[in-house]
Formats: structure tokens, C-alpha cells, sequence
């Protein structure tokens, strides 16, 4: 018989991974199978989402109606919601408003009052105080490009990187919890050049139609591959069917006709099966490149 003891001594630590995310769907396009794994091997995984994605266009023709944009705000809280369960994920709104993706030139103010423009100090307290509720091992969030240049995406970045170095400090938000401090920070990578080129073969290979040809004879020679900043491949093809009924889950965001379905799983499976991130923060002993967003913190967590 195996000694109760002896199990508890030898079970892995159970650990808690958080992933911010500007507005619902974008952790559904943005490590979302990384997220599936690790909750499906029992951590604790939560999206923070900053915005309510209220100035979201409907990008699915089928949702394009006007009930449904009168409605905007109470339908992306709903998809939101059918997209955690999916992932198995629990999910914290931080409560700002959407700022929009201002378009023209020049480009317009994001309106006054929304995420992009509120005080540093009170956003980066609101997830401050999520963090320390919570006491994250893992953090991810975005580079600070974005992942791409929408106001709300550089702004989740700021506000990620200010909650770090503030989440551990007693003097700092003395009001928001017990000091916690995060022991490892990434930036989440998505499609890169490398990708591309190695689906754009694949498909060729196998006689289908490829959506990347036209990308990549655009692609600029001088703009750098983010394949070129990742520290960490996590293997998570298991789950890239979770990530895609996810998305789908967005339904006002997501046409399951679109581009993100063009690759069949099982190309995606075999030629890219990995989701990609940049070691950025780290306290704990880990030898790069990873394949794993909790390396060195099990160590860290039984010493």
C-alpha cells in the first residue's frame, strides 16, 4: 500500500499561471492552447481581461445584425464566458473601456476615459490587486509593441510591467492585498515569418490552397521575425481544437470561415505544434530555450 504521505511528498505542486489580455478574444488568438495544457494538467490558469471589447466591430457577417450591436458590451461578457469554460480557465474583468483602434491620418485621440488613456497608477493598481488575490507564479502578457499597435495592446503591456515590479512592494497599493511577488514574466509571440513559411509549404505540399503566399511576397525583408526573441516553445498541440472552439466562441469577433481555419489540425499538429513566448522576468534558475512556462519554478515552489 502507498503511504498517504509518501504521495502528497512526491505529487507535483499545483501552480498558477496568468495570462493578460486586452479585450475577450484575444486570449482565445494568443496562447490559448498553451493555457488549455496547463489547466487540463491541473494548474490554475486565469485571464485577466483589461477592457470590455465594447468598441469591438462585428467582424463575422452572420453577427452583423442590429440587435446584436446594440448589444455589443452584454454579448462579448457572453462570449467571454463560453470561451473560459471551453479553455478551462477562470477569467477576472479589470473593468476599463475599450479605447478603440483609431483609424485616419492624422489618427484621431482614443476617447477620453478609456483604458489607453486612464492614469497608469489606477490601472496598474486594479491589477495589482488581481495579482496579489490570485499570487501568480507565471505571468504573460504582451511585448511593448502590442503584438500590434492597438492603443489598449501597448497599454496592457505598460500596465503588465508596472504591476510587476509594484505587486511585490509593501509601500506600493498598500491597499490592494498581501505583497506577492510573480517569479517568471512572458511575452506571448504569434504568427511569425518562420510560421508562415512553414505552413505556406505544408499546404502546398498537400495540394490545398495557401492563404500565406500573397503575406509573404508582402512581407517587409527588413522587419524581424519574432521567432528571433522567443526563449520558450511549449508543446501544446493537443489542444490547438480547444483554442480554435474558443475562438469560435467570439462569435461577433471570429468568422469560422476566416483566415485562422485555413490550416488543417493535423498540418498544424505535425509542422508546428507549439506555442511561442519571450522570457522576459525570471527568479527562478531555468536553462534557455524552454519548453515549459513553469521551468525551474516546481524547484522553487518545494524548497
Amino acid at each position: 500500500m502507498v503511504d498517504a504521505d509518501e504521495l502528497r511528498n512526491t505529487a507535483k505542486p499545483r501552480l498558477r499561471l496568468m495570462a493578460v489580455h486586452a479585450h475577450p478574444d484575444d486570449e482565445s488568438s494568443k496562447g490559448a492552447a498553451t493555457m488549455a495544457r496547463y489547466a487540463a494538467e491541473g494548474h490554475e490558469v486565469l485571464v485577466v481581461t483589461c477592457t470590455g471589447g465594447e468598441a469591438g466591430s462585428i467582424l463575422n457577417p452572420a453577427m452583423d445584425r442590429p440587435e446584436v450591436l446594440a448589444n455589443m458590451a452584454e454579448i462579448r461578457r457572453e462570449e467571454m464566458a463560453r470561451a473560459a469554460k471551453i479553455l478551462g480557465v477562470n477569467q477576472r474583468w479589470l473593468g476599463f473601456v475599450d479605447s478603440g483602434l483609431p483609424e485616419g491620418d492624422p489618427l484621431p485621440p482614443v476617447p477620453e476615459g478609456s483604458f489607453a488613456v486612464v492614469p497608469l497608477e489606477e490601472s496598474a493598481e486594479a491589477l495589482v490587486r488581481v495579482i496579489r488575490e490570485f499570487r501568480p507564479h507565471v505571468i504573460t502578457t504582451y511585448d511593448e509593441n502590442g503584438g500590434y499597435p492597438h492603443p489598449d495592446h501597448i497599454r496592457t503591456h505598460e500596465v503588465s510591467m508596472a504591476a510587476w515590479d509594484a505587486a511585490p512592494d509593501p509601500d506600493r497599493f498598500p491597499d490592494a492585498g498581501e505583497p506577492w511577488q510573480p517569479l517568471k514574466l512572458y511575452y506571448m509571440h504569434g504568427f511569425s515569418k518562420a510560421r508562415m513559411v512553414a505552413f505556406d509549404a505544408a499546404l502546398k505540399e498537400a495540394g490545398l490552397e495557401s492563404p500565406y503566399t500573397e503575406w509573404l511576397a508582402k512581407w517587409d525583408p527588413d522587419r524581424a521575425d519574432v521567432m528571433e526573441r522567443v526563449t520558450t516553445r511549449v508543446e501544446c498541440g493537443e489542444y490547438f481544437e480547444v483554442r480554435d472552439e474558443a475562438l469560435k466562441a467570439h462569435a461577433t469577433q471570429i468568422d469560422p470561415n476566416s483566415r485562422w481555419f485555413f490550416v488543417p489540425l493535423e498540418i498544424q499538429r505535425e509542422v508546428w505544434p507549439t506555442e511561442e513566448y519571450e522570457l522576459v522576468k525570471s527568479l527562478v534558475d531555468s536553462t534557455l530555450p524552454e519548453d515549459d512556462l513553469f521551468a525551474g519554478i516546481e524547484e522553487k515552489v518545494n524548497t
